[in-house]
């Protein structure tokens, strides 16, 4: 999911709007809207109310979390807390662009708002980027968090999945050289062990081969093993 398919499901969400023309109720795939009426509070989809508003046909009421005083304490909470605190909308960052962007002069101390939300966006984000590296450091592959909105998920998607197809693939060859290297000395010690014809060290080294999970050497040890005590 890239930005603009994060907007346009922001653009969805319902808002307050105050229109200043008359209309019938409006069928939409979302649901009904209306009817109109000037001066009458109605609830209509954010991408309606910014249509209405640049046609100067309503005014814009900002949602109850966009105030100052809400809006400080999001950011008192969240520098507080170590993990992500629950946001009051699910596309808080989305909606105040959109909302300030159409509408400056309808919301009270847009400058403010615009200023809290840029904080509270870069303090998460910062937690985001630290968490994720110390995920990528101790070389996990499962993580848990709540609480992140999809702008924020969106802003590590392009490379965390990359990241960790390549610390797969780092272990993948680690783990590959370290079989190779048991596979190679615990084989000489076959190879030694058969020229002594020593059946106890035979024994010995199938065990080590077993606990090192290196079935070609057990199925070769077996072997010799049967062939000196002549089971067919």
């Amino acid at each position: 999911m890239n930005p603009a398919e994060v907007e346009f499901l922001a653009e969805n969400q319902t808002i307050q709007i105050t229109p200043n023309f008359s209309h019938d109720r409006l069928y939409l795939i979302c649901g009904e809207v209306g009817p109109f009426r000037p001066g009458i509070p109605v609830q209509v989809p954010l991408w309606m109310a910014i249509n209405l508003k640049q046609r100067q046909k309503c005014r814009l009421t900002a949602p109850e979390w966009m105030t100052v005083e809400t809006l400080t304490k999001i950011k008192e909470d969240e520098g507080q807390s170590k993990t992500f605190t629950p946001m009051p909308d699910d596309h808080y960052m989305v909606t105040t662009q959109l909302i300030l962007g159409a509408a400056p002069h309808d919301i009270p101390n847009t400058d403010e708002i615009r200023i809290l939300v840029k904080d509270i966006w870069d303090m998460r984000i910062a937690k985001l980027r630290s968490s994720v590296d110390a995920f990528l450091k101790i070389g996990g592959s499962l993580a848990k968090v709540d609480h992140l909105t999809l702008m924020e998920i969106n802003t590590v998607r392009p490379f965390l999945p990359h990241a960790l197809d390549q610390l797969f693939r780092l272990r993948q060859e680690k783990n590959f050289s370290y079989n190779q290297t048991h596979f190679s000395w615990i084989y000489r010690c076959y190879v030694g062990t058969c020229s002594n014809r020593e059946k106890l060290d035979m024994v010995h080294i199938q065990q080590e081969a077993i606990r090192l999970e290196q079935t070609a050497v057990v199925a070769l040890c077996d072997k010799r093993l049967r062939a000196q005590m002549k089971i067919i």
